[in-house]
């Protein structure tokens, strides 16, 4: 049996994957320039966010969907550095807030590995 806070991680990645592909727009102000392809990239991360979430929530496919979502959540470390680094990629959030952002990944990593 799948914990609830499990499904609550697969739903939180579903709706994250649905969002780079409804409004891309946001996610293209936060992407660094040495970055290539912006909105193929968030197209394929939003793809790549629900199939993790959704995978997530079975059982027999929740071990390599946490691996994922893990290394999915270091690649984007080098976006919430840029946040950090470029006001116009900050998304006018306060500092503290774009600083909370980094330890908060490795929470969500720390989670998901809850899973694997």
């Amino acid at each position: 049996m799948i914990p609830w806070h499990q499904y609550l991680m697969g739903i939180f990645f579903v709706i994250a994957g649905f969002f780079h592909i409804q409004k891309p727009q946001i996610y293209e102000r936060i992407m660094p320039p040495y970055i290539p392809s912006h909105k193929t990239v968030i197209l394929i991360t939003g793809i790549l966010e629900m199939i993790a979430g959704f995978l997530l929530m079975n059982q027999e496919s929740s071990t390599i969907a946490a691996w994922g979502i893990i290394v999915m959540l270091i690649c984007f470390l080098p976006v919430h550095a840029y946040m950090l680094q470029e006001e116009k990629a900050s998304l006018k959030l306060p500092k503290w807030v774009l600083v909370l952002r980094i330890p908060l990944q490795f929470a969500i990593m720390y989670w998901a590995y809850q899973y694997a």
